[in-house]
């Protein structure tokens, strides 16, 4: 049984470890609801080969078979009809996750790090080394769009389409870029302290959460206003936030374990050890009632989040 590191701090959790990855898993995403019950996760991995599963148990349903290089980021539309897979063979492809068919392959000249779907899911945003902010039109893809051209100066490590026109850029110049996507035109932009290790949208999709060294960011979606920056005390690379409970849960790349921290106070609630490397992606369920993480060691745990039976933890 694995135990908080802090005893007396928290209940015991014990994860479901979902297998079936052979390298690292470098990110996790998760679909919106599907139905009042149900709703599914993709995971990313180095092995090329991007995993869907059933959100609550875990379960494998299907790989996505025809990437020729490591996935690095891996996206549901919300309705979870699609998948966008960002890959180190130089492409974007986009799958039926009814059927596993690929769709589209849509090609760069450079390992594609990031992709995110639009709100409608008729559109993606990608980046990556080649520091090109690209948008595909999913109806015409082989015409996309180039937005802030010349800004990016270095590697795009992560893109979120936050609202239906605006698309944030995260990269490796330590800076946080809001675009609008019918102009391109640059919106706002925010430097951190270190290099970032992570930008996604809360499960509630009204905070945007990045990490960059020790610090985690947190900023308004609609307004873009910072709301908050914690410093830890660990290197962090992803951070998930419960907004309901005003918690959040982050991975870090100097040890393997999931930690627990108060919003307000900021103080670390509750360590849990289950992984057995650098954790690279955290995220919330839709319903914020359990959370994943991805880890070097090519596992995915699902954690139950709160006192309440749920799912397989009865």
């Amino acid at each position: 049984m694995q135990q908080p590191s802090t005893p007396g701090q928290g209940p015991r959790i014990v994860p479901l470890t979902c297998h079936g990855h052979s390298r690292p898993v470098t990110h996790l995403s998760f679909s919106h609801m599907v139905d009042e019950e149900s709703y599914f996760l993709i995971s990313a991995c180095k092995d090329g080969n991007p995993m869907l599963r059933d959100g609550i148990t875990g379960d494998w349903i299907g790989t996505f078979v025809g990437h020729k290089g490591a996935v690095w980021q891996a996206r549901l539309s919300n309705d979870a009809a699609l998948a966008a897979t960002a890959s180190a063979d130089f492409t974007c492809k986009i799958w039926d996750t009814f059927t596993g068919e690929c769709l589209e392959t849509l090609t760069h000249n450079h390992i594609v790090r990031a992709v995110h779907f639009d709100p409608d899911a008729q559109h993606v945003v990608t980046g990556g080394p080649e520091k090109k902010l690209r948008i595909f039109d999913l109806r015409q893809p082989g015409s996309p769009v180039e937005i802030g051209a010349g800004l990016h100066e270095a590697t795009i490590k992560s893109v979120v389409w936050s609202e239906p026109n605006v698309v944030v850029s995260a990269a490796d110049d330590r800076k946080i870029r809001w675009f609008d996507a019918r102009s391109g035109d640059l919106i706002d932009q925010f430097l951190v302290d270190s290099a970032i290790g992570s930008c996604e949208v809360s499960s509630g999709g009204n905070v945007l959460c990045a990490t960059a060294g020790k610090s985690v960011y947190f900023f308004d979606a609609r307004s873009r206003r910072l709301l908050k920056s914690v410093t830890t005390a660990c290197d962090v690379s992803s951070v998930g936030l419960h907004s309901d409970t005003r918690k959040f849960v982050t991975g870090g790349t100097s040890d393997t374990w999931v930690r627990v921290y108060d919003f307000d106070s900021e103080k670390e609630l509750d360590v849990y050890k289950g992984h057995h490397g650098s954790i690279w992606s955290v995220a919330f369920s839709p319903d914020g009632k359990l959370y994943a993480t991805g880890s070097e060691d090519g596992t995915i745990k699902l954690w139950k989040y709160g006192a309440q039976p749920y799912g397989l933890w009865r």
